[in-house]
């Protein structure tokens, strides 16, 4: 009655189906076998299950599942070519699909999050960034215990520029974390690739930079899942949360609207694994475990390091003559 009802009313048998929630086929074959007015008080509709329909593979399923036993980890092409040998004629699909049914899981690893106690433990890395005016890079500082953010973008990643993001990251925190966590310390050598002697310049510079604000490096290793989850997701919600669909002036611009999301979005959102704000975690738990900061700026007592460019070899000069003087010469030999 309600379909007759709404077919009276001039609806369409596609937005009818989408109403009552039933196929297009299913509302053509009421209609075309005079269902309109079938008392739908009578009980569900009730369908009878298919019948099996007997597959080529059926008879090659043993192979692969004994296959799949002894060997977890064969393809499903590697299995396609057994069963082939084997007298199997169908295609690769039904040996595809079942091998995804049977292939046996390994039973998963359980990862426990790296989790540190307040103060110790920070996080930092750069990600890159592509704008029309050129590429910036992202310094990300996240303190490991209340996933509190500090990010800021820069034209370059090199080892003045994390200096000075570090520090602005402590200043900003309001003290230093025990223990500074890189991704395999990339970020102490990054831009300027030089000799040998280059980057042992480099890691003494780093060394004495974190002495003087009294924090430990630590490097991301073994365990990438455990140790590194706490900066790459921010850099997933770096990009879609802020960065994404955004358009920027230049790059004050870019750095000042980055600053508003963090102060007014990223901090103070409810985050996914602690559950709790950043900004209240930070100041309820952390911010009093942080050490001192240092009465001063870092100021280098090394030179820098001057940049060695290759020599070029000297290339010699050869004489150019049209072909006119060459006829010439030979025809004088001649």
């Amino acid at each position: 009655m309600l379909l007759r009802h709404y077919l009276e009313q001039g609806l369409s048998k596609c937005a009818i189906a989408r109403m009552l929630g039933v196929g297009r086929r299913t509302l053509y074959h009421w209609i075309n076998t005079n269902q309109l007015d079938r008392d739908l008080d009578n009980g569900p509709v009730r369908y009878k299950p298919r019948p099996a329909v007997d597959r080529k593979i059926d008879r090659y399923k043993g192979i692969i599942e004994t296959r799949l036993t002894e060997y977890p980890r064969l393809s499903a092409t590697r299995l396609f070519d057994e069963v082939r040998a084997a007298g199997y004629d169908g295609g690769y699909t039904q040996v595809k699909e079942f091998v995804r049914q049977v292939r046996p899981t390994p039973p998963l690893d359980p990862v426990v999050r790296f989790e540190t106690p307040p103060g110790l433990q920070a996080q930092v890395d750069f990600a890159e960034f592509r704008l029309p005016w050129g590429k910036r890079f992202a310094l990300l500082v996240v303190l490991g215990y209340s996933r509190l953010m500090w990010v800021r973008f820069y034209p370059r990643q090199t080892m003045a520029v994390l200096f000075s993001g570090l520090e602005d990251a402590f200043a900003s925190f309001g003290g230093v974390p025990a223990e500074l966590l890189f991704d395999q310390l990339k970020a102490v050598i990054i831009e300027d690739q030089r000799e040998l002697g280059g980057k042992i310049f480099e890691n003494l510079q780093f060394l004495r930079f974190a002495a003087h604000w009294g924090f430990r490096i630590r490097a991301c290793r073994p365990y990438r899942a455990r140790t590194k989850g706490k900066v790459e997701r921010p850099v997933g919600y770096l990009r879609e949360g802020f960065f994404y669909g955004r358009e920027f002036l230049n790059d004050e611009d870019l750095n000042e609207q980055l600053g508003l999301w963090i102060t007014h979005k990223a901090n103070l959102r409810i985050h996914g694994t602690t559950q709790e704000i950043p900004q209240v975690r930070f100041e309820r738990d952390e911010r009093g475990t942080l050490l001192a900061l240092a009465p001063r700026p870092y100021r280098s007592a090394m030179p820098p390091m001057p940049v060695i460019s290759p020599r070029r070899a000297s290339v010699p000069t050869v004489e150019r003559r049209s072909l006119v003087v060459y006829s010439r010469i030979a025809g004088a030999r001649r």
